[in-house]
Order: structure tokens, then C-alpha cells, then sequence
């Protein structure tokens, strides 16, 4: 039998869609799942715009994707019927005042702005955007071939005003501006909406069938909601409350499975608050990281209640871009929070988060299989001897693999790992000067044996692998040995979610040269952003959600052994969690061990164990978990890997002022 396959040429247009993002983005996802509901697969494979629009003209593919409405269509396309695309709007400088509107969504702003003493950028082809207004009369238009052109461009004064994507602004302020995050902020209501389409080639036969069957599916998932899902799973649209006089809190958090009983359980929370109506926006955790820091970049004012980590609180809070929290109801007991997890999420002596939970970094491993093996974990494994322990136990042909790592890109994925493997080869990301150190022997014998793990005893496509799917493929009992977070051990112990709960052992995390920064310090933690309208009733919501009424709630609903550790001394003072969770002494030591202040065995200038704590960490370690990808596919060898990105890491620092050109 013939198996249904349609070929499109796709074209990167992040964040929407691109081969380094979650299923390749919010459109690539959307066609294949559209298509799978008449049983077809989509095959998309990335080329440069004029490559893909070339091959779809000549019919070598079906179609082209994504399309805009502002492309000419002539006789090479026939167009799909349209999905939400494009937010495109202007983007300036916090410092540029036009007058005050008493609405932010009065379209009056457009009037405002369409003056002659005003300057706009544009990239070529959306220029007719501006000239579609009627207020527009002579405009002082400066065309060019890219939006980072713009932005830069903006920060220089030499345009006042620039036509762009809103999220397309905040993602290259997050990986390629952030020294400008805070500077810019994008205008609202936007100027279009501009939707996308999946553009047919009318040369293949079945041009009119492939039409057919992608509409009849998109208004299958736009009518049973699957729509909406993507578009959320990927960061892109609100759920709104409507019809209700109900006060709004929009909360976005990581995708963890302690956030995910937080969410079942806010139902408690709503009944004692019956004029608060949550909003949930649980995301992939690169995704959540890029969508709170890119409502920061813009000034998009989308969250109320933020769920950041230890490396954003203190840099956000310097930066006026959250809520310094006081004032806390004597029940709530601020003094019970673990000291350095308390230390970790303030800013000159003030709390800007509360702790849900906190976390260390460990070994996990299956007794059963190291004693079947006649092999001992020792209680500080070195990472010669956890190679050595994977080598033995892997054994594919029976889905067991020696060892689980984080492969996926990611600042937070694969660098977070590999950060801490490189402390324990004595190497740092910087020295005192601020000069980066990747191109060095300590980084070279990490790289190699991250490597050599991953690759000769990992599971396959070991690049898809961030935490939550490590802590899937552990507990269903697929996993040697993984080394993570101490926050898996409450579901890796608990028999409702494991299969291995009752042969599992854990380790220290391992050290190779030295101890020092082998086991990071994180805490996800609850936060109010300073554009918050809804701050009383946001820190309502978070003083809940991680008071100690709140974790004796998990316990009655979950088990003492699924509560959220890691914050609260009280915690490790009970009794029935003690009995519960055998992990529980062993957890709290890794977390008061870790310590970000001094990370490295040699001096550092930067607070962070497995990040280094400057605004521009996330866009240097974002490039460089891409490359870290690149190595694992085979592509590039790891010279070359330290080689760029040594020269990633010292252009950023170069750009943001730390060292001198």
C-alpha cells in the first residue's frame, strides 16, 4: 500500500517555525497534525526563502510553508484558507514619549505616530503596512533587509520607530540583544494581524486534493480545539475568561510535573478566592524562559505570576522588572525557607520570588541492575566510573540504556549538564577579566566525555531529551543511570508513577578533577512581574501556592512523598515525609552544599554553578546548546565546537561592554 506523504519546502521564520524549535514550531506542528487526522504524513524539510519558494514553484514539493498575506501569489500558489499568524506592530524606545492614552488599546496611538518629525524602519516587503493608513501623508521611511537592523538601528536613534513581529522582537533581543532587553517596548494593539497560509504549488496534480484535506482538517482542529493547544503549547495566544466578572490571573510555569498538581489543585485556591479566576500557561521550559524574558523585552505586560528559576530573580530584580515581596502574613512563616534557597531568590537583602520548590543535582541509578552486574555505585562517583558503570549495564536490544542525559538545546538543557561537568574538569565559562575559557583543555575532556556517554550509551535521538523525558524513560525503567535534579526523586520513589521505585539508588553527582560546582543550586520559584495591574490578588496566589498549608494539601492528595521539596525546613522535620520519602536527608544536603557564589575551583567573577548569572547568559547559552546539538548529530567535531564557541561567547561579551574589542 501506498503511504500518503505530502513534500513541503519550509523556510525558517523563528519563532514560528524552525528547525531548532519544539517540533520545529507552532506551524510545522499544526500541518503535520491537520494532515494526520485524513491519515496522511507530512514530510518538511528547511531551505533558504528563495530555495523554498524555488523548489515549490518548480512543483519539486507540494507546497511552500509558512506563507504571508503581504507574498504575491500570481499563478505559481493556491493558497490554503488562512490560520493566526503574524502580530506585526511597532516596536521603539521606552525613552521616545508620545502622549499618554488613557486606553492601551485606543488606535489613536496610530495618529500620534504618523507624524512628519517621526522615522520608521521596515524590512523590504512590509512597508505597505505603514502606507495602508490614511493618516499616513509624507513618512520618513528607511527600508533594510533584516529586523535586527532595526532594533539596532533604534538603539542608535536613528530611526524612532520600527515595523515588526512582536514576538519575533523579543526572541532577537533574548538570543542576539539582550544587553537591550528593558530598553524597547512594543506598541499595542498591533497594526496587523497578519495570518499564514500553506501555499500549493499548482503544478503536482493533486494540488486541489492537498488543498482539500488541509482545509477540511485545519477547521476540524480549529472547531475540536487542537488549534488553541498548539498555539499554547508553543506561547503564542491566551485562553481568555470571558463572560465572568471574575478578577484575571494569567501564571506561566514550566511544563514539571509539581507544577502540573499545583495547577490540578488551585481549585482550593479559587474557592477560597471566589472573585480570582486563574489562567494557566504551562510551557516547555525553553519555551516559559523565552516568553516571560521576551514579555520583559517588549514591555508585553502578559503575566501576572511568573515562574522564574535562581539565575533570573536577582538580574530581573536589579533591573526594576519585578515585585520586591514583604509584608507576608505571619502564618506563612518566611523564616522557615531554607536559608540559601531564600538567598539565592533575593536582591540586596529583599525577596522578589517564593519557592515552590528547589533543587540539587544527583545520581540515580538501578540496584538491580548494577548488583545483577555484581557492580557497586560508589557514594561520589567519578565520571570515568559512572562510563564505566553505563558501559556495563547498557543494553539496547532491551530498551535499557546505560545512561539518561539532557541532549535537547537549551541554556537550561544541555549547557546546564554540561556547565557542571566542565567545573569538575576545573574550567569556568570565564575568567576574572571576563574572557571566556571554553577553548580550553577542561572543556575539550567535558565535551568528550558528555560525548561519549550520550552518544555510545544513551537512548536514541538523545537530542529530544531535556528533563521531563529523562524522568519518563527512568521511571518506566529504561535508564542505567541518570543524572538530574533531586526534585525527580519524590516521583522516581513513588509507586503511582515509577515502576523502579523500589531499585533505585542514588549518588552524588559526579566529580572528575574536583568537587567543586558538581551539583547546581535552582530553585523554580513564583514571581510578580512589575507590570502586573493584579498584584494583591497575584501575591495572594503565590503565598498560597507555596505556603505549608499547601505542601500538607499535596501530601492528603498525592503523598507525603510527592510534595514539593527543596524549600522548607519544616518539611525535612516531619515525621510522615521522613518515613515517606528515604531520599529526604540526602536531597537536603546536596542543596545546602551547593554553593553559587563560588562555583568553580578556580576564581570566577560570576554567581551560578550550572549558568553564569549576566543578563546575556541565556543568548550565549542558547547559541552554544545549538552547536552542543551539532556535535552530538555528528556535524561538527569538538575542536571546531569550543573554537565557535569561544568566538560566540567573546562577541557577546565584546557587544555588552565586559571586555574591550
Amino acid at each position: 500500500m501506498t503511504e500518503n506523504i505530502v513534500r513541503f519546502a519550509a523556510s525558517e521564520q523563528e519563532p514560528y517555525i524552525g528547525q531548532n524549535l519544539l517540533n520545529n514550531g507552532y506551524v510545522a506542528e499544526l500541518v503535520k497534525e491537520v494532515y494526520s487526522i485524513s491519515g496522511y504524513k507530512t514530510d518538511i524539510k528547511f531551505y533558504p526563502l528563495a530555495r523554498a519558494r524555488e523548489l515549490a514553484k518548480q512543483g519539486k514539493v507540494d507546497g511552500l510553508l509558512p506563507f504571508y498575506q503581504q507574498h504575491t501569489v500570481n499563478n505559481v500558489f493556491v493558497l490554503s484558507n488562512p490560520f493566526p499568524g503574524s502580530s506585526i506592530g511597532l516596536i521603539k524606545k521606552k525613552s521616545l514619549q508620545i502622549a499618554k492614552l488613557s486606553n492601551l488599546n485606543d488606535l489613536s496611538w496610530h495618529k500620534l505616530v504618523f507624524q512628519d518629525k517621526y522615522k520608521f524602519g521596515a524590512v523590504r516587503g512590509t512597508e505597505d503596512i505603514l502606507s495602508s493608513y490614511s493618516e499616513v501623508k509624507t513618512l520618513k521611511l528607511d527600508l533594510v533587509s533584516s529586523d535586527i537592523q532595526n532594533i539596532d538601528k533604534i538603539i542608535a536613534n536613528r530611526i524612532d520607530f520600527a515595523v515588526i513581529d512582536k514576538y519575533t522582537a523579543a526572541d532577537l533581543l533574548i538570543n542576539k540583544r539582550p544587553h537591550f532587553i528593558g530598553k524597547l517596548e512594543f506598541m499595542p494593539p498591533p497594526l496587523l494581524h497578519s495570518n499564514f497560509y500553506v501555499a500549493f504549488s499548482t503544478i503536482p496534480e493533486n494540488v486541489q486534493k492537498n488543498k482539500r484535506i488541509f482545509d477540511k482538517g485545519l477547521k476540524v482542529t480549529i472547531d475540536n480545539g487542537g488549534l488553541t493547544k498548539i498555539m499554547l503549547k508553543h506561547g503564542f495566544m491566551s485562553e481568555e475568561v470571558s463572560g465572568t466578572s471574575k478578577q484575571k490571573l494569567t501564571i506561566g510555569t514550566v511544563n514539571n510535573n509539581d507544577m502540573v498538581v499545583m495547577k490540578r489543585l488551585s481549585k482550593h485556591f479559587e474557592a477560597m478566592h471566589p472573585n480570582i479566576k486563574l489562567e494557566w500557561r504551562i510551557l516547555d521550559e525553553d519555551i516559559l524562559r523565552k516568553r516571560l524574558m521576551g514579555d520583559l523585552a517588549i514591555a508585553d505586560g502578559q503575566f501576572d505570576v511568573m515562574t522564574i528559576g535562581t539565575y533570573e530573580t536577582p538580574i530581573w530584580a536589579k533591573r526594576n522588572w519585578l515585585t520586591p515581596l514583604h509584608s507576608f502574613p505571619k502564618k506563612y512563616d518566611i523564616n522557615d525557607i531554607i536559608e540559601n534557597v531564600k538567598k539565592s531568590l533575593s536582591y540586596q537583602d529583599a525577596l522578589y520570588a517564593l519557592p515552590f520548590y528547589a533543587e540539587s543535582s544527583v545520581t540515580y541509578y538501578r540496584t538491580d541492575l548494577l548488583k545483577k552486574l555484581n557492580i557497586k555505585m560508589p557514594l561520589q562517583p567519578t565520571y570515568e566510573e559512572i562510563k564505566q558503570i553505563a558501559a556495563k549495564v547498557h543494553n539496547p536490544a532491551e530498551q535499557i540504556y546505560g545512561i539518561c542525559l539532557r541532549g535537547k538545546a537549551g541554556w537550561g538543557g544541555n549547557m546546564a549538564l554540561l556547565s557542571t561537568m566542565v567545573n569538575t574538569y576545573n574550567g569556568q565559562w570565564f575568567d576574572t577579566k571576563w574572557l571566556p575559557t571554553l577553548n580550553t583543555t577542561p572543556w575539550h575532556e567535558a565535551v568528550s566525555m558528555y560525548k561519549n556517554l550520550i552518544i555510545n550509551y544513551g537512548p536514541p535521538e538523545p537530542i529530544n531529551n531535556n528533563f521531563v523525558e529523562n524522568l519518563a524513560l527512568f521511571a518506566n525503567g529504561q535508564c542505567g543511570i541518570w543524572i538530574d535534579a533531586t526534585v525527580a526523586a519524590g516521583l522516581l520513589f513513588n509507586p503511582k508513577y515509577s515502576k523502579v521505585y523500589d531499585k533505585l539508588g542514588i549518588a552524588n553527582a559526579p566529580i572528575a578533577k574536583t568537587s567543586k560546582g558538581a551539583n547546581w543550586l535552582w530553585s523554580w520559584a513564583l514571581a510578580i512581574p512589575a507590570s502586573s495591574h493584579k498584584k494583591e490578588a497575584a501575591f495572594k496566589f503565590i503565598t498560597w501556592a507555596t505556603s505549608k498549608d499547601y505542601i500538607k494539601l499535596v501530601a492528603q492528595q498525592e503523598g507525603w512523598v510527592s510534595v514539593p521539596p527543596g524549600t522548607r525546613k519544616s518539611t525535612y522535620q516531619n515525621k510522615d515525609y521522613l518515613q515517606a520519602a528515604p531520599f529526604a536527608k540526602f536531597v537536603f544536603n546536596a542543596i545546602q552544599s551547593a554553593d553559587p557564589h563560588e562555583p568553580t575551583l578556580t576564581p570566577s567573577p560570576y554567581i551560578g554553578i550550572q549558568y553564569v548569572g549576566i543578563p546575556e547568559f541565556p543568548a550565549i547559552g542558547h547559541q552554544i546548546s545549538l552547536k552542543l546539538v551539532e556535535v552530538l548529530k555528528g556535524r561538527i567535531e569538538i575542536d571546531r565546537f569550543l573554537k565557535e564557541s569561544q568566538a560566540i561567547a567573546k562577541q557577546q561579551m565584546q557587544h555588552s561592554g565586559y571586555i574591550l574589542h
